[in-house]
């Protein structure tokens, strides 16, 4: 009886976890796949930086990459506002956690919002698609990265991949827990 009731509970729980993760594009890393490295021009408080950024370079750290369509638009604002509030709690406050914020406005735009915001994380400037293209973000009307988030575990593997809804706390606390999870991988 122990048994079927646990079996009935996950039949239960596994559709809302398909459901809460979402349908993706095609050539978009599952759960397991080497992520795709990149090299991107990224922005911080401090500005552009002079030379590119890869995720080969944060092999060893947990990395979440979270693509977005635009900086400044009200569901991208919503989701990088609660990221810079929850910094310290979501992701350890950068201590073995790397957060990189992905859309294909150019670095300067970026840069812009990083100082008016006061975002304490990096954004990288993929303005023809090239690390959204890898990861399946990058739609073909070109209207910006579509909104998923990854998180990669020091492996440099895909250990978390979400459609992410910025205006639903359970997809916060779904990346918190996914961020945890990498960390022990």
């Amino acid at each position: 009886m122990r048994f079927a009731f646990r079996a009935a509970g996950a039949a239960l729980l596994f559709p809302m976890l398909l459901a809460a993760q979402g349908t993706f594009a095609a050539g978009t890393p599952k759960v397991g796949d080497v992520a795709p490295d990149f090299s991107l021009t990224s922005s911080t408080s401090a500005g552009v930086a002079g030379k590119p950024t890869t995720l080969a370079s944060m092999k060893g750290r947990t990395v979440v990459i979270a693509f977005f369509p635009r900086a400044r638009t009200s569901g991208c604002t919503a989701q990088m506002t609660t990221y810079r509030d929850q910094y310290a709690s979501l992701f350890h406050g950068g201590k073995d956690v790397t957060l990189f914020a992905v859309s294909s406005d150019s670095a300067s735009v970026q840069a812009s919002w990083i100082s008016d915001a006061k975002f304490p994380f990096t954004f990288l400037s993929d303005v023809n698609g090239d690390a959204g293209k890898q990861y399946g973000t990058w739609p073909a009307a070109g209207s910006g990265e579509r909104r998923y988030v990854f998180v990669v575990a020091p492996s440099g593997k895909v250990s978390y991949v979400a459609n992410f809804n910025p205006n639903d706390p359970t997809a916060y606390e779904a990346l918190g827990k996914a961020i945890n999870d990498a960390k022990g991988m």
